[in-house]
């Protein structure tokens, strides 16, 4: 249990939801492959060095940037917040708390409106924007549809060396918590949401920062086999790292891919609504395996000590934190123990 809660800072800026992430890929033409050709993003504008990208169901211009660059890492995740108050709010908030911040003019990233970029004290570059091109809506022209079907993005998974620094940092931010991985006063990981669902970010402990995954959201789970059936048709199965299957952890149906570039992308459907007030956090033993996979299976090794690396406000590649929590229980993105030692969830 965790045993301070702290509370929602007052003068928060209002985060509405994760609206997109910023990759670098040393090869756009491989990338444009991966994301558009197999996956089936729609391409919502591109130039020489640079793929905007959204799903199916999004109301902004981009979920997805992919810039050109000599090495792959995570340049910065945007969340979008309520009115352009909010991001006074927010240059407030973070300067209080001694993170380096720099608002961006309109348009610097094509579609979004002014914004304020921050590197937090986890050590990752956080864009903050309220408004936005709104494209043509692609809701019910299923004719366009390929691929894995993508409707949205759903989530960012963080490595973090400070899991419980990322969490009270998160909930002074006015996050939820929908569940976590504890043993007594640690905590491994915790999900943490502003939109109504399991999570807009996962913190999950490890040496960071560094980027683990980012995930999207599909549909139905046909969608999430019809992403392997659609790799493996094409002899590019070394693609999928882990899955088809169904996390114990937010209820998910899942798979996940390494892109050209080794990013990892999850593909995700299933969870469930955490908006009503009597939603408490579902707590998981750190012992207990089922988190990791409903149906038990092996999780690939990779899962746990792969990564991104993470850019910093000036886009140089910041240096990597060793863990800070006890070595004898390891978690990766979803917890990962070292003993084998099933027991009763928690709550």
């Amino acid at each position: 249990m965790i045993p301070t809660e702290p509370q929602p800072d007052p003068d928060a800026p209002d985060i509405v939801r994760a609206a997109y992430a910023c990759l670098t890929v040393t090869d756009l033409s491989a990338a444009r492959w991966f994301y558009v050709d197999m996956l089936g993003f729609v391409v919502s504008d591109e130039d020489a060095d640079t793929l905007y990208l959204r799903g199916f169901d999004e109301l902004t211009h981009h979920n997805l940037v992919l810039r050109r660059a000599a090495r792959p890492a995570l340049s910065h995740l945007a969340y979008r917040v309520r009115s352009a108050r909010d991001l006074e709010l927010a240059e407030r908030l973070f300067a209080r708390a001694g993170c380096r911040s720099r608002l961006v003019p309109a348009g610097t990233t094509l579609g979004i409106g002014e914004a304020l970029r921050v590197e937090d004290p986890l050590g990752f570059t956080i864009e903050l924007f309220a408004d936005a091109e709104r494209p043509d809506r692609l809701t019910q022209r299923y004719e366009l549809r390929a691929g894995a079907e993508p409707a949205r993005l759903d989530h960012f998974n963080l490595v973090v060396s400070d899991v419980r620094q990322g969490y009270d940092h998160h909930r002074r931010l006015g996050f939820g918590c929908s569940e976590t991985i504890e043993e007594g006063d640690t905590l491994y990981a915790a999900w943490m949401f502003r939109k109504q669902t399991v999570h807009d970010v996962a913190l999950t402990g490890g040496d960071g920062p560094r980027f683990h995954h980012v995930g999207f959201f599909v549909h139905e789970s046909h969608n999430v086999l019809r992403t392997c059936d659609r790799f493996g048709a094409v002899h590019e199965e070394a693609h999928l790292e882990r899955g088809p299957g169904r996390h114990g952890i937010s209820n998910a149906f899942y798979v996940y891919l390494r892109d050209p570039d080794g990013h990892r992308v999850e593909m995700y459907t299933s969870d469930y609504y955490t908006g009503d007030p009597d939603h408490e956090t579902l707590r998981w033993s750190v012992h207990d395996p089922r988190r990791r996979d409903f149906y038990g299976n092996e999780v690939i090794p990779t899962w746990y000590t792969e990564a991104s690396a993470v850019l910093d406000l000036d886009g140089n590649e910041q240096p990597v934190r060793r863990i800070e929590q006890p070595a004898e229980h390891m978690v990766g993105a979803d917890g990962f123990t070292s003993p084998a030692d099933p027991v009763a969830r928690t709550s």
